[in-house]
């Protein structure tokens, strides 16, 4: 299936340095302009994410890809965490249909020696 993404308003979500799941929160709260009461819990990224009315003013009507960036590091060093993060990101997609979740597989954290995707890979 595919998804028309064009006019979508793209927000970068750059989660380079990101450890834990308070910078992960923090990084989220930031890249969209959630407001201060935002929980930093994943029940309330889920409702944040699927909630047209916090979204950016620019993405109303529009619809809103996320681009999430950076991410191998704390995916490497919290899988757990990584992998709440993902189904977080998938049910908020389900819920509000105007809502594009993407992992970008490039970008510096992502090219570090040892690592798959490399330009140098035989």
């Amino acid at each position: 299936m595919t998804h028309d993404l064009t006019g979508r308003l793209v927000v970068p979500l750059d989660l380079d340095g990101v450890t834990d799941k308070a910078g992960l929160m923090d990084r989220c709260a930031r890249a969209l302009g959630l407001p201060d009461w935002f929980g930093r819990n994943w029940d309330a990224l889920a409702d944040s994410l699927s909630d047209r009315a916090v979204w950016p003013e620019d993405a109303d009507g529009r619809g809103l890809l996320l681009v999430v960036r950076g991410w191998r590091a704390y995916a490497d060093a919290r899988p757990q965490e990584w992998t709440t993060a993902q189904e977080v990101f998938a049910e908020a997609a389900e819920r509000a249909p105007s809502l594009t979740v993407a992992l970008a597989l490039g970008g510096s954290a992502e090219h570090r020696p040892g690592r798959a995707g490399r330009s140098d890979r035989a």
